[in-house]
């Protein structure tokens, strides 16, 4: 059994005056512990499909299994970073990452070595009694990242977490991202519009259409980790990948033209 199945899923948002088709007919299946890229420009769904298997939107028709049972609303097994660093700015670091254990009833033992060895997995030790505020973009993420691994959710739900870093930082993440996911064997779901950031991290990338969003490509990544952005291997998957998004920008682009 697949350990997310996405059956026939469609998703209109109704307006007062019109209707915005995002999502239609998407069925996508990921086995327990792949690293799956959702990839397509802005406006084809992909924010849309990720909320839509946490939970936080249901869809207009067809269906989300999560290890057999059917997404109605969130759990604790689906847990999420946005781009918008999603941390409680009254909080230290070292509360933040406790808080999900704390909701859970964990002991005061279990809290106090989980968020220590997160401080530590994450680089973050020094930074434990720290408020967001003195944070930089880059620690903030991480604190994000290790605030979802401290509840253990099995799977990984990531909007865009890198988009709004420097190169140099986001490369950091990427690496240690690969680094916990081989570690932890979760599965992971991940939204990016940067064709090299999915050929760095995932196993699988899934193409999305523009508006309505559909799966125009499922691509398995055959390359080895760590991956050579600038290897031969590597820029012929990005010359490939590059010609299907831009395909779907430039029908973007007509769209908005024609409408203007």
């Amino acid at each position: 059994m697949d350990y997310i199945s996405i059956s026939n899923l469609s998703k209109t948002f109704e307006g007062s005056d019109h209707s915005i088709p995002a999502l239609k007919d998407i069925n996508l299946s990921l086995p327990r512990g792949e690293f799956v890229c959702l990839l397509g420009p802005s406006g084809c769904g992909k924010s849309t499909l990720l909320n839509s298997i946490a939970g936080f939107i249901l869809p207009s028709s067809g269906e989300i299994i999560v290890n057999g049972r059917p997404v109605r609303e969130p759990g604790p097994d689906r847990g999420i970073v946005f781009q918008e660093y999603a941390i409680f700015p009254w909080m230290t670091v070292a509360r933040n990452i406790a808080f999900g254990l704390e909701i859970k009833g964990a002991s005061a033992i279990e809290i106090r070595e989980k968020v220590d060895a997160l401080l530590d997995t994450l680089g973050l030790r020094e930074f434990r009694d720290r408020f967001p505020k003195d944070l930089s973009g880059g620690m903030r993420q991480r604190v994000a990242i290790a605030r979802l691994l401290a509840i253990d959710s099995p799977i990984m739900l990531m909007d865009e977490p890198f988009g709004a870093l420097d190169a140099l930082t986001r490369r950091t993440l990427q690496d240690e991202l690969l680094r916990i996911w081989r570690e932890s064997g979760k599965t992971i779901l991940f939204v990016t519009h940067s064709i090299e950031e999915s050929l760095y991290l995932a196993s699988r990338i899934v193409v999305m259409t523009y508006r309505p969003g559909t799966i125009k490509r499922n691509q398995i990544v055959t390359m080895q980790y760590p991956r050579d952005p600038t290897g031969v291997e590597f820029n012929e998957f990005k010359r490939k990948l590059g010609h299907l998004v831009m395909e779907e920008q430039e029908r973007h682009t007509r769209d908005e033209m024609k409408s203007a």
